[in-house]
């Protein structure tokens, strides 16, 4: 089984207790990240009409399910909203919830849509899952209209080590395994975080990578201690 599958496998098995592991393990401040991540990219949109967002890696829907509130509270016309994910039983657990968006399969270097068809592409937490990270920023690219935007939530990984990130590092790495593993019954799932935050990007290397395929970056910005890290960048 290549990389890619073995991500996808994993995310397949913990399906049915992802939402609460989430929500334990972040104590809820996730929800905050999300919301500002809309409210900031409909702000620099700038438009009372969207016709597609699309939301890769949307895994159980709650970043769709962001996008239509926020875009209800600002009075924004979103015709459409599309989930795209490679895991199934991911997708499963989103159809239940009732949010008004479709749902399909699909992976970030093959998404199931015409060239320059999203006014928005969002992935949440899904980035450093994707094996062939340069191929799913340029399909990105080819998927947003011209000035589209891309909007990424991402666990970054730290260039510079201080007392700060030695708490988040203790906590990703012997905390969240050991609840995670708890409550999803798979131990290795949640040590396959922490280590892939260790091998993935800086937030400066992130931001050069988005340039060289073809991107501006707009906003980059991390939260809660530097956890959570959300860049906004447009096609140029």
């Amino acid at each position: 089984m290549n990389k890619q599958k073995k991500i996808v496998s994993m995310f397949d098995e913990i399906a049915p207790t992802y939402d609460v592991a989430n929500r334990i393990l972040s104590f809820g401040v996730d929800k905050s990240w999300r919301k500002k991540a809309c409210d900031l990219t409909y702000k620099f949109y700038d438009k009372n009409t969207i016709d597609l967002i699309v939301d890769v890696a949307c895994g159980t829907g709650d970043m769709c399910e962001y996008w239509l509130k926020r875009s209800g509270a600002k009075n924004i016309i979103l015709k459409q909203i599309l989930g795209v994910d490679p895991s199934i039983q991911m997708l499963k657990v989103a159809k239940t919830k009732n949010i008004n968006a479709s749902f399909t399969e699909g992976e970030a270097k093959k998404l199931p849509i015409e060239n320059e068809q999203a006014d928005i592409i969002s992935i949440s937490y899904g980035l450093r899952n994707v094996v062939d990270r340069v191929e799913g920023l340029k399909e990105f690219n080819r998927v947003l209209k011209k000035n589209g935007l891309l909007v990424i939530l991402e666990f970054t990984k730290l260039q510079n080590k201080n007392f700060i990130s030695k708490i988040r590092d203790f906590y990703m790495k012997k905390i969240l395994p050991t609840i995670g593993g708890l409550l999803s019954k798979n131990y290795e799932a949640y040590n396959y975080l922490p280590n892939s935050i260790e091998n993935f990007l800086t937030k400066e290397k992130l931001e050069k990578e988005l340039q060289e395929c073809g991107f501006e970056i707009l906003y980059s910005k991390g939260f809660s201690m530097d956890i959570s890290t959300l860049f906004i960048a447009r096609k140029k």
